[in-house]
């Protein structure tokens, strides 16, 4: 263990921890600050292996949000999203091998902010159709299936399909919390096996980082019942912009 701290200075493991504190905040409920700890692994990591230590962190802060928010899924969202993902999830593990993670990161940044901004003026006219058809659906799935495996990007456009629903609060962060639990176990296998991404010294880190990612649930469930559900919708929206723009301009 000695060796391991070693290996890191004093400001990547502070990095380290408030990524893992962020993935805690995200998944007790307020979305869209993920995007900065995809930003932050990133950073002390690099893209693709920090995959291999984020992935067992969002899967005990999934089951840390199950627990909490399970009573509030509508799994009639769960069970359009979940098949898409899936396919999304395994056609990303065939291109993550030969993908340019820094172009890949830009393009998918790009669309989240284009789609940021529709969202934005849909909400200030008011509109209040719902994508209902099975393109949006799938569409969906499959990107936030292939962003999920490339990149841990998939909070971006989940937070879309969720919006677009126009869900209460809590349903919004219930369905997210089955939807994600189920899928980054299902992206297990593939980061052990295929990408080789996980580890036995990945999972010390990851070990280490677990008082930091229940600090981040437990402060975000009590702030998550402060916002109201009329500025929740805000809420995300001006944080998923905010990480995809940090997404854009990291290198």
């Amino acid at each position: 263990m000695q060796s391991l701290f070693s290996d890191y200075s004093l400001l990547h493991w502070t990095l380290l921890a408030i990524a893992a504190f962020f993935i805690g905040l995200s998944k007790a409920g307020l979305k869209g600050v993920d995007m900065l700890n995809v930003t932050i692994m990133a950073i002390v990591l690099g893209g693709k292996a920090s995959t291999g230590v984020v992935l067992p962190l969002l899967c005990a802060a999934d089951l840390m949000a199950v627990k909490y928010y399970h009573r509030h899924a509508e799994w009639k969202h769960f069970r359009k999203l979940i098949p898409w993902m899936i396919v999304g999830v395994l056609v990303g593990v065939w291109a993550g091998r030969q993908m340019d993670e820094v172009l890949f990161r830009k393009i998918m940044a790009v669309i989240i902010i284009i789609t940021v901004i529709i969202m934005v003026y849909l909400e200030v006219r008011k509109t209040i159709i719902v994508p209902s058809n099975k393109g949006f659906v799938s569409g969906m799935g499959l990107i936030s299936g292939f962003t999920t495996m490339i990149g841990n990007l998939a909070g971006a456009f989940a937070n879309i399909y969720f919006l677009a629903m126009r869900m209460p609060k809590n349903n919004f962060i219930g369905t997210a919390a089955w939807v994600f639990l189920a899928i980054n176990f299902f992206k297990l296998p593939f980061q052990i096996f295929a990408w080789h991404n996980i580890n036995y010294t990945t999972l010390k880190i990851d070990l280490l980082l677990l008082p930091a990612l229940f600090l981040g649930f437990v402060l975000g469930i009590r702030l998550v019942a402060l916002i109201k559900d009329s500025h929740y919708r805000k809420f995300v929206i001006a944080m998923t912009f905010i990480g995809s723009i940090f997404i854009f301009l990291k290198r």
